[in-house]
């Protein structure tokens, strides 16, 4: 993924945790159980955090050319898709061996962190 490319996927994720997010807020708040609930916010904050931090991956990979800018910015995308769409299918399906999968999509979130370390650590 070069900069711009980041830039767009974290807009992308934004924008689709807003919507995402004010589903659940109005029409699954009376048709998922507390837990089911919890467990959809869960992928929301996950998948703002980690979107804004795309943002801020892209913005820095102007100022830092390094392979693992590029390699931040995919593998926390990666780790959104993951980690925050099998939270929303076991919310919303209940099928609960998809949670066997998220803890992939928390490892590409730490994969791509450790990478914007190693970018800035060989600035």
């Amino acid at each position: 993924m070069d900069n711009r490319m980041i830039l767009l996927s974290g807009a992308i994720f934004m924008a689709l945790a807003v919507l995402l997010g004010a589903f659940g807020a109005h029409a699954l708040k009376t048709n998922l159980s507390p837990e089911m609930m919890q467990v959809y916010k869960t992928g929301i904050e996950y998948q703002f955090y980690h979107a804004l931090g795309l943002l801020l991956i892209g913005l820095i990979g102007f100022q830092i050319q390094s392979k693992y800018i590029k390699w931040s910015g995919t593998l926390i995308s990666i780790g959104i898709i993951i980690f925050c769409g099998s939270l929303y299918i076991l919310a919303l399906s209940g099928f609960e061996w998809i949670g066997a999968i998220t803890p992939i999509g928390g490892l590409s979130f730490v994969a791509g962190w450790v990478c914007l370390i190693l970018a800035i650590r060989d600035r």
